[in-house]
């Protein structure tokens, strides 16, 4: 057999993915803590509704307005908490893609 050939991958290769995938590894888990201290804020029916959720989409605080129920319904109520928790939810994903797609994009695949 020729020299040089059948001696499999290259191991400095393989070790610098490695630690490529490491600091990968670090900065995702920098960026997923740094997720769970942001927060977005929505409101909704003129500020009657405003919800708070963090990055890595917890709901923080929901808070409705004293005067806004002295004239809601039920039904409409549900549907303005609704709406602002899917605007919370939407601002909180577009956050989320803002700060880890970067780090998705460098993937060496």
């Amino acid at each position: 057999m020729a020299k040089g050939f059948n001696k499999g991958p290259a191991l400095g290769g393989q070790a610098g993915v490695m630690q490529q995938l490491q600091r990968m590894q670090k900065q995702m888990e920098e960026a997923q803590a740094k997720l769970a201290e942001e927060t977005v804020a929505v409101t909704t029916g003129g500020g009657a509704i405003k919800v708070v959720m963090t990055g890595d989409q917890k709901c923080k605080s929901v808070e409705i307005s004293p005067d806004f129920l002295k004239d809601a319904d039920a039904e409409m109520l549900q549907d303005m908490v609704l709406s602002a928790v899917n605007m919370a939810l939407d601002q909180s994903r577009e956050l989320q893609q803002k700060m880890m797609g970067p780090l998705a994009g460098g993937l060496p695949f």
